[in-house]
């Protein structure tokens, strides 16, 4: 009597098969990570930007709340730096401050500079990693 013996086939993924999926997706990922990164960068310069607007409308609507040119150019000097000038002029006139001016920006990397003369006439001065960044 012949004996049969039971051949079971397991069907999986080669090696071979394996490794062409992880090559296939690396190479996704070699192209489109740089763009993410990219993206990354280019929103937090647009957040920077629209803040920097924002404390020149809180600027322009601290000076309007004041009523008196020359009160409000003294308190602006008086404030002496620009974290100042944030934390007590600038601070009730925006929608959501933050504790202090280099926490308001969206990283470290990004600051703002006002005129400490007149900062109706002249907007206040972003700069970035790159440089001063108009807007």
């Amino acid at each position: 009597m012949k004996t049969q013996t039971a051949v079971t086939k397991h069907s999986a993924f080669s090696l071979i098969e394996l490794l062409i999926v992880i090559v296939i997706l690396g190479i996704i990922l070699y192209f489109a990570f740089p763009n993410i990164v990219q993206m990354r960068s280019d929103s937090e310069a647009s957040l920077a930007r629209a803040r920097a607007e924002m404390l020149n409308l809180a600027a322009a609507a601290y000076f309007q709340a004041v009523g008196d040119r020359t009160t409000a150019r003294a308190n602006w000097a008086a404030a002496g730096s620009d974290e100042a000038r944030y934390t007590s002029l600038l601070k009730p006139y925006i929608a959501f401050p933050t504790a202090n001016l280099s926490s308001f920006m969206p990283s470290s990397d990004y600051t703002v500079v006002f005129d400490p003369t007149n900062p109706i006439v002249n907007k206040a001065q972003l700069f970035g990693p790159k440089g001063q960044i108009s807007y």
